[in-house]
């Protein structure tokens, strides 16, 4: 890597702002190596070098460059949210190629704190599926190629992980910023509504889909998110006072889910990191009624189903997208989500947030499938495929608490696990400080093999 490349966002951002590099060196090292490596990845569906080079430019002319917490910063946005000046493709043939008017407002924010986006990643079509493929290419895993980097945030993981940018946008509506960051080795954080505005497709999924970082460090990821939300405070987490009540469980959130034994795992491996830093882990599950895993598929089949609306006349829509959006529409006809689950649910899993602070779970049940072109892959393969591996983490976007994917390990095929932590509303703040925590007891590998020089 060169002297900028590979660096976190917090040394670059603080070099930029003293004036000992300018942001268009900065930006110009990541350019080239995104060109130098990206056609193996298909990380990026779209990159503003032009763009990226001029806005770089203007930021190092700026009398407020020492006030920005981003100052020049390369990011990456996930091609289903605004950008000024660009197409939204939202990982579709059938969408149009006109540039959007205006930037989504987390992008708005970005740019505001002196962040250059340097292009838009690939997703799969309309953010469906947690493995990333469209008419547009196949992005694969850093850490081995032949597979998937997850989705519906892939190309986002891809893009960090192999160093191509120090932090990348991503959303998650039922995982899709913890998958890929679990398949890639990140750190992934998915705040709860109302942190960081959603404004995601049709209606967000219904409110389950939030925008959040994908980086290398917790510290590049709480600097993402304060300027994302808004709000200074998230940017410096406190390490968590006193003795945090931690719940460790690999109890799945529906019957019928096998986790696999590596996985299960590094939940025990990061319980032991925590009872090291001083705080109290025990076993503990979280009460799932019966309806909510059912509630989180219908939900996944039924809000897609409103985004696909506009493109189903179009020739160059996936076939699978269109079986989605049917079976999606006999969900709604059948038993529509109901604005009251969140609530329901919220009351189901509560007991163990008043019991325990923090829970700690698996973020994925098996590891990461086959990067395949959407032609290899039916409708039924694409949500069995879905279902068996990736289906603990959309529990908590229809309950609308944070949650977040730490790096813990590799498993005996070389390939990073992560886990979870979810926490009860409103306490992004103390998810960021422990997984700092986690973070220097357990420090992991930031880039993938091959990709560190």
């Amino acid at each position: 890597m060169s002297d900028w490349v590979g660096r976190t966002a917090t040394e670059i951002a603080a070099a930029v702002r003293a004036g000992e590099v300018t942001a268009r060196e900065v930006v110009e090292r990541h350019l080239d190596r995104i060109s130098a490596l990206d056609g193996e990845l298909g990380a990026f569906v779209r990159v503003r070098t032009k763009r990226a080079l001029a806005e770089a430019e203007r930021l190092d002319g700026r009398a407020d460059r020492a006030d920005l917490p981003l100052a020049g910063v390369p990011v990456a946005i996930k091609d289903n949210v605004p950008v000024a000046g660009e197409p939204m493709r939202v990982g579709s043939a059938a969408t149009p190629d006109t540039p959007q008017p205006a930037d989504h407002p987390v992008v708005a924010r970005l740019r505001a704190a002196g962040a250059i986006v340097v292009g838009l990643t690939n997703l799969p079509e309309l953010a469906i599926y947690p493995f990333t493929d469209n008419a547009f290419g196949v992005a694969r895993n850093p850490w081995d190629t032949r597979r998937t980097p997850g989705g519906s945030s892939g190309g986002a993981g891809a893009a960090v992980a192999a160093g191509l940018v120090p932090i990348a946008h991503g959303n998650d509506g039922a995982g899709s910023i913890r998958i890929p960051s679990a398949n890639c080795g990140l750190f992934g954080f998915k705040p709860g509504p109302g942190v960081v505005p959603a404004e995601i497709g049709a209606d967000s999924w219904g409110g389950l889909s939030e925008n959040g970082p994908m980086t290398t460090t917790v510290a590049d990821a709480a600097l993402a998110l304060s300027v994302m939300a808004d709000d200074p405070a998230l940017a410096s987490p406190a390490p968590p006072s006193g003795v945090l009540r931690v719940a460790l469980s690999v109890k799945p959130p529906a019957p019928g889910i096998t986790i696999q034994r590596e996985l299960r795992a590094a939940v025990l491996h990061a319980g032991t990191a925590l009872v090291g830093v001083g705080h109290d882990v025990r076993r503990d599950d979280p009460h799932y009624p019966l309806w909510a895993g059912t509630g989180v598929v219908g939900r996944w089949l039924a809000y897609p189903a409103a985004d696909a609306e506009p493109y189903l006349s179009h020739p160059d829509l996936e076939s699978r997208t269109r079986k989605h959006a049917r079976a999606g529409r006999a969900v709604r006809r059948m038993r529509p989500p109901l604005d009251t689950d969140r609530e329901r649910l919220r009351t189901a899993v509560g007991p163990l947030f008043e019991r325990r602070d923090v829970l700690v779970m698996p973020t994925l049940a098996r590891q990461a499938p086959p990067a395949r072109s959407g032609g290899e892959r039916s409708w039924l393969r694409s949500v069995a495929s879905s279902l068996t591996y990736a289906p603990l983490t959309g529990i908590w976007n229809l309950a609308g608490f944070p949650a977040a994917s730490v790096p813990m390990g590799l498993s005996s095929a070389g390939l990073p696990i992560g886990v979870q932590l979810v926490a009860a509303p409103g306490n992004e703040a103390l998810l960021l400080g422990l997984a700092a925590q986690l973070e220097a007891a357990r420090p992991w590998t930031r880039y993938a093999p091959g990709y560190t020089s």
